[in-house]
């Protein structure tokens, strides 16, 4: 049964997992902007976002996972959410348009989730 601190944890892996979601669907979202609405699709290139949207993913992906790995002891979590952030940051080191770029975004934002979701898992 997971304990009050174990619960809370749980739920930073919830929002982080969610805030993957965010991620992958603004990447999937530009990708089609580009494609039909090559005007607006700059500010949704702002590269603000993409930077803000990482150190975002890196404090909350080091918070949730690095408290699972101190509470379960279990570190797969860690090394596939760490995995995922390195990824996603590889991407951003892209310029924006170059081929494969999107999807290391949306690989990388793939694996961070699945590494949230084995630490919620983990305190089952």
């Amino acid at each position: 049964m997971p304990t009050l601190t174990a619960s809370r944890f749980t739920h930073l892996d919830g929002w982080a997992i969610g805030l993957s979601g965010l991620c992958a669907l603004h990447c999937l979202a530009t990708a089609v902007a580009v494609g039909l609405l090559s005007s607006f699709a700059g500010l949704l290139e702002a590269p603000i976002i993409h930077e803000g949207g990482l150190v975002l993913a890196i404090l909350l992906g080091g918070l949730a996972l690095g408290n699972g790995a101190r509470k379960h002891g279990m570190l797969l979590p860690v090394a596939v959410g760490a995995l995922g952030l390195g990824i996603m940051a590889g991407a951003l080191s892209l310029p924006h348009g170059a081929p494969g770029e999107i999807a290391y975004s949306v690989l990388g934002v793939l694996l961070l989730a699945f590494g949230h979701e084995l630490n919620r898992r983990a305190y089952w």
